[in-house]
C-alpha cells in the first residue's frame, strides 16, 4: 500500500510532467515553406534563439504545399504557410486553407496594399517581401523608349521580339491581374492578344531563360522578375556576366501607374495547432532584422518602411528607387480566374 506522502509525490510528478508536455507543445512551430534560400536558415535560427520556439519545417514548392494541406485536411500539423506569389496566396485563400488573424503589429508594419483584404474575423495573409515584374531588352536590337511600358509590349512595332514564360504561370497571372485592375477587362484582353501577336517564339522556360534569350538575340524583349536578373548581376559565372552586359532593364510605367510588384507572403494555417506561436512568428517576420533576411535572401525588397537592404545589384538596377503600383495585391490575386479565361480566348499558352 502506498503512503500518503508517496501518493502526493507521485501526483506532483504527474502534474509536473503534464505541464512540461504542454509547455513543450507550446514551444513548437510547424512551418510549411516554399522558400528555399540559404539565408533563411539564419532567419529561423534567430527566431528560435529569441523565443525558444523550435521550428519544424517542411520544404516543397507552392503547388506541393497546397496539395499537401488539402490532403491532410483537419489533421494537418501546419501552423504557418510561406508562399512566394500573390496568385498562389490568393488561390490558397479562396480554397479556405488560411485562418484569419488579428495583429496590431502586422497591421501597423505591413502596408494595406500588400496584404489580404481584411474581414470581421481578421486578415488571412500578409506580404513580407516584394519583387518587381520588369522588362529586359537587347540593347543592340531594341530602343528602351519602345518598351518602357507594359502596354508597349503589345504594340505592333515590337512584333516578333517578345519572349515570356507560360502565360498561366503565377508570375504572369499576377502581372496580368494587375493590368486588369488598371485597364479593365476589355482593354486587357486586347493587350494580351497583342502580346501573343508579338511573340518571337512560343512561351517556354523560366525567367532566367527569358533573360538569356534576350542576351543571345533570340528575343528582343522579355518579362522577368527582378530577382532573377539580380542573381545574374551578382553571379561570378563568366557567361552570366557576358549576358548581363548585353541587356538593358526597364521598370515599366514610371510615368503612369508604376511597375507591378508581387509579394512573398505568409499565413496561419486553417487548422493551426500552435496559434500563439504562429502569430508570434508572423510578427517576427515583420521585424527590421527579419526583413533583411527575408528580402535579401532572394534579392528582393522588404515591405517594412524602416528596414534597410544593402544589395548592390538592386541598387544598380534601380538607381536607388522606382515608382511601384499601389493597387491592392489582394485584388490582383482575385483576378487570376478571369485572367486565365482571357488567356484561353486569345491563345496565350
Amino acid at each position: 500500500m502506498l503512503t500518503k506522502p508517496i501518493l502526493g509525490s507521485l501526483l506532483t510528478a504527474a502534474l509536473l510532467s503534464a505541464a512540461g508536455s504542454v509547455l513543450a507543445q507550446e514551444q513548437t512551430l510547424n512551418l510549411y515553406s516554399a522558400r528555399h534560400y540559404q539565408t533563411d536558415e539564419a532567419l529561423y535560427g534567430n527566431f528560435t534563439k529569441a523565443t525558444g520556439i523550435k521550428i519544424n519545417r517542411v520544404d516543397a514548392d507552392d503547388a506541393g504545399i497546397l496539395a499537401r494541406l488539402k490532403a491532410e485536411g483537419a489533421a494537418s500539423p501546419a501552423d504557418v504557410i510561406l508562399l512566394v506569389d500573390a496568385a498562389r496566396l490568393g488561390k490558397a485563400d479562396m480554397d479556405g486553407l488560411f485562418l484569419p488573424i488579428k495583429s496590431a503589429k502586422l497591421e501597423a508594419a505591413i502596408p494595406a496594399q500588400l496584404r489580404a483584404k481584411p474581414s470581421a474575423e481578421g486578415t488571412t495573409w500578409f506580404g513580407f517581401s516584394t519583387r518587381a515584374r520588369i522588362v529586359v531588352y537587347n540593347k543592340m536590337r531594341v530602343k528602351k523608349s519602345d518598351v518602357d511600358t507594359y502596354e508597349a509590349l503589345a504594340d505592333p512595332k515590337n512584333k516578333g521580339l517578345l519572349c515570356t514564360r507560360s502565360g498561366a504561370h503565377p508570375y504572369n497571372l499576377s502581372l496580368f491581374g494587375a493590368v486588369t485592375e488598371h485597364l479593365g477587362d476589355v482593354k486587357t484582353e486586347a493587350w494580351l492578344k497583342g502580346l501573343v501577336a508579338n511573340m518571337a517564339r512560343a512561351p517556354k522556360g523560366g525567367d532566367t531563360d527569358q533573360i538569356k534569350g534576350v542576351a543571345s538575340g533570340e528575343c528582343g524583349v522579355a518579362l522577368t522578375n527582378s530577382y532573377y536578373l539580380a542573381r545574374m548581376m551578382r553571379s561570378t559565372d563568366p557567361e552570366d556576366k557576358a549576358a548581363v552586359e548585353k541587356i538593358g532593364v526597364v521598370f515599366p510605367n514610371q510615368q503612369t501607374w508604376g511597375t507591378h510588384v508581387n509579394v512573398a507572403g505568409a499565413a496561419v494555417a486553417k487548422n493551426v495547432k500552435n496559434l500563439p506561436n504562429a502569430v508570434k512568428f508572423m510578427e517576427y517576420l515583420a521585424s527590421p532584422a527579419a526583413q533583411n533576411y527575408f528580402a535579401d535572401g532572394n534579392n528582393e525588397w522588404p515591405v517594412v518602411a524602416n528596414a534597410k537592404v544593402n544589395n548592390p545589384a538592386l541598387q544598380a538596377m534601380t538607381g536607388g528607387s522606382f515608382k511601384s503600383e499601389t493597387i491592392p495585391i489582394s485584388a490582383v490575386a482575385n483576378n487570376q480566374t478571369k485572367v486565365q479565361q482571357m488567356l484561353d480566348r486569345v491563345g496565350y499558352k
